[in-house]
């Protein structure tokens, strides 16, 4: 799904949020970026770095790490780690891009298109979004995704791509699933803890409504459908 440049060292670098760690106040306190990203975020860079140093992991991609290690859905310890810390696309670094300050909003352009095509309507998907992060239970995470019809069945055509609403529990990302992320909200605690106590409704209702980067989610549509459109060419020249 994503270019495989990109390489674990023993000495992986945190990456900071694209933008300052304020700027979501009052929505998202700058207290509670300095604890998510500062510590947690960074805790999993750390332990990853030490996980796979002189091991059999240490020079393949990221990519290559999450998969080994999530063991076909028995997953080692180092998949946490590399499914929290992977740059630039999932998870951690994925919430923080899926934020902007003065989000929220309503999309526009094909992304308003297919969510209407799928949904029905803008508020039917943002419901639907909004109750698998609330259902989640325990630690996880709620998932917009762009899903190819060829996944399901090798026939499809494009026009059988769609968009849908998946939950995934503790670590689990869509590099070890079969869609494309859009957009992605945290509902592990220590994501609203701090702002919000165990208020988990609010916090959602919050990043919905302040938060959400619908440019980000243009733009990872726009790139899963050039991705989406280069897998069905290779398989079709097969």
């Amino acid at each position: 799904m994503t270019s495989s440049s990109s390489r674990v060292t023993a000495q992986l670098e945190l990456k900071a949020p694209p933008y300052p760690l304020d700027a979501l106040e009052p929505y998202m306190s700058q207290k509670t970026l300095e604890f998510h990203w500062g510590k947690h975020h960074r805790g999993y860079v750390d332990n990853l770095n030490k996980q796979i140093a002189g091991t059999d992991l240490d020079g393949l991609t990221l990519e290559e790490i999450i998969v080994k290690s999530y063991n076909k859905g028995s997953p080692l310890p180092t998949f946490n780690n590399a499914a929290q810390a992977w740059r630039p696309i999932w998870n951690h670094d994925f919430f923080w891009s899926s934020m902007k300050p003065g989000g929220g909003g309503r999309p526009s352009g094909l992304v308003l298109e297919l969510i209407e095509r799928e949904f029905g309507s803008v508020e039917a998907l943002l419901n639907e979004f909004k109750q698998a992060a609330l259902t989640q239970f325990g630690s996880g995470w709620a998932w917009l995704g762009y899903v190819e019809g060829i996944a399901v069945n090798p026939s499809a055509s494009p026009e059988h791509n769609k968009l849908v609403v998946v939950q995934t529990p503790d670590a689990v990302n869509p590099l070890v699933l079969d869609f494309y992320p859009l957009l992605v909200v945290d509902v592990w605690e220590h994501a609203y803890y701090l702002d919000y106590q165990n208020r988990r409704p609010d916090f959602v209702s919050t990043f919905i409504e302040k938060l959400i980067s619908w440019d980000a989610v243009s733009e990872r549509l726009e790139e899963a459908i050039a991705q989406a459109a280069h897998r069905v060419f290779l398989s079709s020249s097969l």
